[in-house]
């Protein structure tokens, strides 16, 4: 299906239009407890997302990036991925963490301030969020060429936003993974902005996917408020990847809903009729009318599902604040198996400087 939609031409992969109709010959076939899965998992990702919007304005928590409108990009790509990827992930992939499994309590935590919140379980293999822009490209196709000299039968997926694409580590990692053909996925969340600046002044290309032609592999513009098309290209994609035909480059065509952060505000760079306009293309509104067309969904699931969801969510938070601040030793811990000398003097210097401060 990859192959059909060449992002050279301007053709864009979609299945389902903004009023919830498949589009014929390109369903990618998933069960009816399948589809409610996936948008019992969006509505989830939305329910906490917002909740984290509140606790930050309550002083709860510290400054956060909300994943408003990109829970089919999460959600559809997660649901497309098995137990042996990888994740290399960016700092707006909510949907993502809670699709894998990763405890929506730790997920708090971190957002509350405490690294500890940050340790993956040793079910899950997801890395640490990447804080400089990119840096975890080139990170994943390390680990995918790790995994074809190992023989792996797995896929690694790097996730990233537009303006990633602008950085030297995209170039230098696609072009790396493109020279060895590992079984990467990289997937770019392309919501219109890095911050305030707007994709147009990100690259003259007319999309980010058909960059992939440059380095040797297929590229696809999905439509990132269709969970269908999301699901149908990254499962195609991991595909390929765990079978040793190399990598791929999926862009996922979307909006952020919200602020780039709680600091930010948007309304200084864009305009009020802009986000109304995306508002219509509400990925959760266009994956529940699809359920109800198929008789799948309704207004009192809908009330239950939120209530569960509200419940759910509740329980985290009390869960992640009841949970011990973080010490002076969390700053210098879990960098090495046994700390060396020289940090072990740093960690007392500081220690001696923080009692004479306090005294």
């Amino acid at each position: 299906m990859i192959e059909r939609f060449d992002p050279l031409k301007g053709e864009r992969l979609q299945i389902l239009d903004e009023k919830g109709s498949a589009r014929a010959g390109l369903d990618p076939g998933l069960s009816d407890p399948e589809l409610r899965a996936m948008y019992e998992r969006m509505v989830l990702t939305r329910t906490v997302d917002a909740k984290a919007l509140k606790l930050q304005r309550q002083g709860r928590f510290g400054t956060y990036a909300s994943n408003l409108g990109h829970e089919a990009c999460q959600v559809g790509l997660a649901s497309a991925m098995t137990k042996g990827d990888w994740l290399f992930p960016y700092f707006r992939d909510l949907g993502l963490y809670l699709t894998l499994g990763y405890p929506l309590a730790d997920h708090y935590h971190f957002w509350m301030g405490n690294e500890a919140g940050l340790r993956t379980p040793d079910s899950l293999n997801i890395y640490p969020v990447a804080i400089p822009v990119g840096s975890q490209i080139p990170q994943s196709v390390g680990a995918g060429l790790a995994a074809r000299y190992r023989k792996l039968p797995i896929a690694v997926v790097a996730t990233f936003g537009d303006g990633a694409t602008s950085e030297g580590d995209f170039h230098e990692g696609l072009n790396m993974a493109g020279v060895f053909r590992t079984p990467n996925v990289f997937f770019c969340v392309n919501n219109q902005f890095a911050i305030s600046v707007p994709r147009a002044k990100q690259t003259a290309a007319a999309t980010i996917a058909q960059k992939a032609a440059a380095y040797g592999f297929p590229g696809v513009q999905v439509d990132g408020n269709d969970i269908l098309a999301v699901h149908a290209a990254a499962r195609e994609a991991l595909d390929n990847a765990r079978n040793g035909k190399g990598p791929t480059l999926i862009e996922a065509y979307t909006y952020r809903m919200g602020d780039h952060t709680t600091s930010d505000d948007s309304g200084r760079y864009r305009t009020k009729e802009e986000v109304r306009e995306w508002e219509r293309r509400d990925p959760l509104l266009r994956l529940r009318l699809h359920l109800e067309k198929k008789g799948l969904w309704d207004a009192k699931l809908e009330k239950e599902l939120q209530d569960r969801s509200t419940e759910l969510v509740e329980k985290a938070v009390a869960e992640a604040e009841a949970r011990p601040p973080a010490t002076v030793e969390d700053l210098f811990a879990y960098t090495y198996a046994e700390m060396p000398p020289d940090l072990a003097a740093q960690l007392e210097d500081h220690k001696a400087f923080l009692g004479e401060a306090a005294r």
